[in-house]
């Protein structure tokens, strides 16, 4: 029997299921392996795509022959006229090929590629209903991330009710572009919110959202509800002192002074290290600790100082 290497991997795999669950035995689901011919190209595929794509040409081409431009100029001045049709119609065709995509999931599982190409039809008019939305409801404030909300939401149920890793990647998309523009809208437009630029704001959205999905919501939020001040003190020190103080100091470093004379002062964060860990902490240093703290602070002083020295030698 001929068959495409696809028919032949699910052939194979309730061959196998037959033969774990006792109905088939290892000779009689060699033998039926071996009936099947793997074709190296599905012809009668492609020849089916071929025929469709060729009526879809002949229907357009007969289609511009009867058409002429008194047609085209009312269709262009309907749409142009009612702004209810340019959302209409796009969320129309986006739910007819939503329901094609699921009927045809639920009858042929093995179309997957296809089914993904018409889910992504969906989506793709979506964006357009929502685009025009957006075009009816603008009153000049730029508040546009209740539409990326609600593409999420039409995104997200379509990916979990289809089961399609390509509107699941939509869905992200949205909600990334909910988040900058909610940032933005609430920040004036301005470069920073809440301290933060853009890339700062990705990179804390993006880390909420791998703890959502590597540990869950469930353990996310008994971790925040069982957080006190002391955890909440941990993370305003890391937000606050060490990274904006920090780094802010440490720009303002590189912009005073040379890169050469900035960068050598990095070499204190191990000492600082330790004097903190002994003062706060109580522990005790040991004596190599201790020499590799003086064999760093000589080396500092040494950069910092040998050219004077070696000028005034002179």
């Amino acid at each position: 029997m001929n068959v495409t290497r696809k028919e032949q991997r699910i052939i194979q795999r309730a061959l196998n299921a037959w033969q774990a669950s006792g109905e088939l035995t290892p000779a009689d689901s060699q033998r039926l392996a071996h009936t099947l011919r793997v074709s190296p190209f599905d012809w009668r595929r492609l020849s089916r795509y071929a025929f469709w794509t060729a009526l879809a040409c002949v229907i357009i081409a007969i289609g511009s022959l009867f058409s002429d431009s008194e047609l085209m100029a009312r269709i262009i001045e309907f749409f142009a006229f009612s702004s209810l049709a340019r959302i209409g119609l796009p969320a129309l065709v986006a739910v007819l090929f939503y329901l094609w995509g699921f009927s045809r999931q639920r009858r042929e599982t093995q179309w997957h590629y296809s089914t993904e190409a018409i889910l992504f039809l969906g989506v793709f008019f979506t964006a357009i209903a929502l685009w025009q939305l957006g075009e009816r409801l603008d009153n000049g404030s730029g508040h546009i991330a209740p539409l990326f909300l609600a593409g999420c939401a039409v995104y997200g149920l379509v990916g979990f009710f289809g089961r399609s890793g390509l509107v699941w990647l939509f869905f992200l998309l949205s909600l990334g572009n909910w988040f900058g523009a909610q940032t933005g809208y609430m920040s004036g437009w301005g470069a920073y919110w809440l301290g933060m630029n853009y890339p700062v704001r990705f990179i804390f959205f993006g880390g909420a959202l791998l703890a959502l999905w590597l540990e869950g919501p469930h353990a996310v939020l008994q971790q925040l509800q069982h957080s006190g001040w002391r955890e909440v003190g941990a993370v305003a020190y890391l937000a606050v002192l060490s990274t904006l103080l920090g780094y802010g100091l440490w720009t303002r470093l590189l912009q005073r002074h040379a890169a050469s004379t900035v960068a050598p002062l990095s070499l204190l964060v191990p000492v600082i290290g330790l004097v903190s860990a002994m003062v706060l902490l109580g522990e005790r240093p040991s004596t190599v600790q201790w020499l590799g703290t003086l064999a760093v602070l000589l080396g500092m002083v040494i950069n910092q100082l040998g050219g004077v020295w070696a000028r005034r030698r002179r």
